[in-house]
């Protein structure tokens, strides 16, 4: 599946629910079925700056592909990770770094979120695209 067909799916799971308790239930869900990290990548090099929770993320270049994989020690967290997982994870560095994230403010995530939560969000997403460009660098 593309990025935006990704994506599409995601918004049409969160607009099934009206209430944003419900949506976080959702995130929280998510989160919990996300196979946990293998403890070789929860390194503080994997640790993500700007976010206030833990949050470790460990990108391969797998036959051209980036495939990521993440943890965190917040429920909700954890759950917005596993959403941009899903979205990002198994593309090209060029797809990841060409995306328009849409989603997140379709589901009305970014506005539900708590100002250091927004921050990491964002510190996650800059972290994925930095590990995009740089193994689209390695493939020149």
């Amino acid at each position: 599946m593309t990025i935006n067909e990704l994506q599409d799916e995601v918004i049409e799971e969160f607009t099934g629910f009206d209430d944003w308790m419900d949506r976080y239930q959702l995130l929280i869900d998510m989160g919990s079925d996300q196979p946990p990290l293998a403890e070789q990548y929860k390194t503080p090099q994997n640790l993500i700056d700007g976010c206030q929770s833990r949050v470790w993320l460990q990108a391969d270049l797998v036959d051209g592909l980036v495939h990521f994989q993440a943890e965190s020690d917040a429920l909700i967290v954890k759950g917005i990770v596993t959403l941009l997982l899903r979205v990002l994870s198994d593309h090209t560095p060029q797809e990841i770094l060409d995306a328009d994230l849409y989603f997140i403010d379709r589901i009305g995530l970014r506005e539900h979120l708590s100002p250091t939560r927004s921050n990491g969000l964002l510190a996650m997403l800059k972290q994925m695209k930095m590990y995009a460009l740089a193994f689209k660098a390695i493939q020149k």
